[in-house]
């Protein structure tokens, strides 16, 4: 451990979570300003009545005051604020196919099989993305050309927006109206995908060696981002042409030339699909498979120039398609079929993917068969089929939605008979995920139940946290019990989600399969699967409106968004720009810039999501930093996740051994503070914990960088149980203590820096000070100070 000595301060660098954080409670202050970066990645500090920066509170560390500056950085305008924003809740769904991208299980060393199987299952996902595309502009050309132009339109139709009667005589004006909508949104999709953050510091690398083993080491820019960007709209435009000439099934019929042009034109569409099909699975991955192998011809074919030139074709097919539809037909006759047919391909490569990835996963679990049962991949590594599934779900389910919506709406119309069993299906689903939903709270109420008549409810853990204070003990193991369920059985709520749908589909594909109509006894199921994607695509819009107008009033799609926005464009080139490639380049600059002062101390302190942006942004300062300023970096995590969710979440990105070696490289720097009452954190360098004889024992992470049984856990001078680099808080707290913010209540997932221990992990975190039991306890404001405490 370095002495401190007398130019000896310590900059804390806070990094808050997910949406919501302003920057006076990031720094803890009643006012704050901006001391660097661009309005979207904002450094600020506290600051004092003229709105200049201010000190930050003396920290007290080894009984002697040392300077400290608190910064934090905020990052919540990258993803929320504005309309432009707040429309990217319309692309959850392939949202969820780009984060199922980094869900895969790793690839072991040396092992063809899983190198092979990888390669396949990241070709798949970006199939499976590429079809969510194309089903997305063939459920809008169902309303738009379809039930409005083709339809609603037509001379003497009886809509209740029928318009002008020139609308239905003049000649391409139907046309328009319906094609326009399609083009529209394809340039939405198209200026969407483009967005990217600009970094302020481009001197610093935006990643790490992927071999390097450090948390994050793959979350990097894919060069292939631009080509496949150019494929999704290619495919766009091919389907909407395909879909307006005719469909699958043939070409619209028309005398001589008009004729032949129209099937000229419906082939060069669907050889703008397969062409874009066949590019997003054969492009390389980088982040992978082996960058220097497989793709390279087909990165030269889609340079920049080549882009152009096919981006240039597809907008051309759409404008010729546009001209050769003088006049619509009554009905669209390959809407239908085409909605159809991209369904049943998009629920077939669902399936594969799931197959595939039984195998990769069987090949993997060498990588974490050692490992503890809490701390394995959820499914065994199988993650990612559900993910990709519910993002097929939605995404039809949203198209269908609407169109049922817009139906009603206009009051005429008649959609494509595979809307039928699109409702039948979600019916099934609605019916069974209100009986799973019943049987999951059943089951919890009564293992509640038992819990409690057998007096296993109450948390040894938190008696021995309120040790002395039997009222908060009983408030606090209350909590831990909620806590610790939603911490365990989360990944079971996605799998049920995935699931349900996943059955009901059983029933309505049967029944297409067979050309039936759904018999007369399921109208009722099929009648409740209309509400439910009436709801569904209320509700998305809904959120559109409130992240829009009220960013406040939607936190759970802001936490969505936010959890989402963090992985690059893998998969699907049409989703939020990743902010991590910004925030974390950005907190290396920053850091660097302060330890170029060999007297400063630098601490990196993450809330929630931002303790995997904090961590990161260590492992990449470690690989950079000379030996003599590493030592001058530490780590703080509080209500993290780095444990319970994302190694297990995405073994292949944050694997436990990367924490293992972050942790290792800190030598103890790395300070970890968790509540049981927390439902979203927990803990993070430990586990197998257990109380004996009155100790919390357990094992975890070495100041040495090695892995096992730890030292019994020590008593922090604020009542706080030090295990390992976990700080286990009281909660509620101890005290109120004189001079320091009181935060009363069971706080769970809220205000961490409320607690008195967190000055001392940021002191240890520091190397201002040692882990050294025993401490005598603070005094509250309870009771009469008798001497100044010592900190250890």
């Amino acid at each position: 451990m370095l002495i401190p000595g007398p130019d000896t301060r310590v900059v804390e660098l806070r990094v808050h979570g997910v949406q919501g954080t302003t920057p006076q409670s990031l720094v803890d202050a009643v006012a704050a300003v901006d001391v660097a970066g661009d309005g979207l990645g904002r450094l600020v500090r506290p600051a004092d009545r003229l709105r200049r920066p201010a000190p930050g509170p003396v920290l007290q560390a080894a009984g002697r005051p040392v300077p400290r500056v608190v910064e934090g950085y905020v990052w919540g305008r990258m993803t929320s604020g504005g309309w432009a924003k707040a429309t990217w809740a319309l692309l959850f769904p392939f949202s969820l196919a780009n984060v199922a991208h980094w869900m895969l299980p790793p690839t072991p060393a040396g092992s063809t099989p899983a190198h092979l199987l990888g390669i396949g299952l990241r070709a798949l996902l970006r199939l499976a993305a590429l079809l969510l595309t194309v089903l997305l502009i063939a459920q809008l050309e169902v309303i738009s050309l379809d039930l409005v132009a083709a339809q609603c339109l037509a001379p003497g139709a009886a809509c209740r927006w029928s318009g002008p009667s020139w609308l239905g005589t003049t000649p391409w004006v139907r046309a328009a109206v319906g094609l326009g909508p399609i083009a529209l949104a394809v340039l939405v999709l198209h200026r969407m995908s483009s967005v990217d953050w600009r970094i302020e510091r481009k001197e610093v690398p935006a990643a790490g060696a992927p071999g390097s083993g450090l948390p994050g080491a793959h979350v990097a820019t894919d060069p292939d981002t631009p080509a496949l960007r150019v494929l999704h709209v290619v495919a766009a435009l091919g389907t909407a042409v395909v879909v307006a000439l005719g469909g699958p099934a043939g070409p619209l019929l028309a005398p001589g030339a008009h004729g032949v042009a129209i099937a000229a034109c419906r082939v060069l569409g669907i050889a703008l699909v397969a062409v874009a099909a066949l590019g997003a699975m054969l492009l390389d991955d980088p982040t992978g498979g082996a960058p220097h192998r497989g793709g390279r011809w087909l990165r030269a074919a889609l340079g920049r120039g080549p882009r152009r030139v096919l981006h240039l074709v597809a907008w051309l097919s759409l404008l010729v398609t546009a001209a050769l539809l003088v006049r619509l037909p009554p009905e669209l006759p390959g809407a239908d079929l085409a909605v159809q047919m991209v369904a049943a391909l998009l629920a077939l490569v669902c399936v594969l993917i799931a197959a595939l990835l039984a195998p990769a996963a069987l090949l993997a679990r060498r990588t974490w068969s050692a490992q503890p049962r809490d701390l394995r991949p959820w499914a065994g590594g199988w993650m990612a089929a559900p993910v990709v599934a519910v993002s097929a779900l939605l995404g039809g389910g949203f198209g269908a939605g609407v169109a049922l919506a817009a139906q009603r709406v206009l009051g005429h119309g008649v959609l494509p008979r595979g809307y039928d069993y699109i409702a039948l299906l979600w019916g099934v689903a609605g019916v069974l995920g209100f009986l799973a939903g019943a049987a999951m709270a059943a089951t919890t109420g009564m293992v509640r139940w038992s819990s409690l008549r057998r007096e296993k409810e109450w948390a040894r853990e938190a008696a021995l946290l309120h040790a002395g204070r039997g009222r908060d003990a009983k408030r606090a193991a209350r909590a831990w019990w909620w806590a610790r369920w939603q911490r365990r059985h989360s990944h079971h709520v996605v799998l049920v989600m995935s699931s349900v749908p996943a059955v009901g589909a059983a029933p309505a594909a049967v029944l297409r399969l067979r050309e039936v109509d759904p018999p007369a006894w399921a109208r009722p199921v099929v009648a409740f699967g209309v509400l439910v994607l009436a709801v569904l695509a209320l509700s998305l819009l809904r959120a559109v409106y409130l992240a829009a107008r009220r960013p406040d009033k939607a936190r759970q799609v802001g936490v969505l968004a936010d959890l989402a926005a963090f992985w690059p464009r893998e998969a699907h080139p049409v989703v939020p720009p990743c902010y991590a490639l910004k925030v974390v380049p950005e907190l290396v600059a920053r850091v660097r810039e302060h330890l170029a002062d060999p007297g400063t101390r630098v601490v990196l302190a993450g809330h929630s999501q931002g303790s995997l942006l904090a961590a990161v942004a260590a492992a990449r300062l470690l690989e950079e930093l000379p030996p003599h300023d590493a030592e001058r970096l530490g780590l703080v995590t509080a209500g993290s996740q780095l444990q319970w969710a994302y190694p297990r979440a995405f073994p292949a990105v944050v694997p436990h051994d990367s924490l293992a070696k972050l942790a290792g490289g800190l030598s103890g720097r790395w300070r970890a503070l968790c509540r049981g009452t927390d439902p979203l954190g927990g803990a993070v360098t430990t586990w197998n914990r257990q109380v004996f004889d009155g100790m919390l024992l357990g094992a975890g992470f070495r100041a040495d960088g090695t892995s096992g049984a730890l030292p019994p856990a020590s008593r922090g001078p604020t009542g706080a149980l030090v295990l390992g680099g976990d700080h286990w808080l009281p909660d509620p707290q101890r005290g109120p203590f004189p001079g320091r913010r009181w935060a009363p209540g069971v706080n769970r997932h809220a205000d961490y820096t409320s607690d008195p221990e967190w000055d001392r992990a940021i002191a240890i975190a520091a190397g201002l000070e040692g882990v050294t039991p025993p401490a005598p306890v603070l005094p509250t404001a309870r009771q009469a100070p008798v001497s100044s405490p010592e900190w250890t």
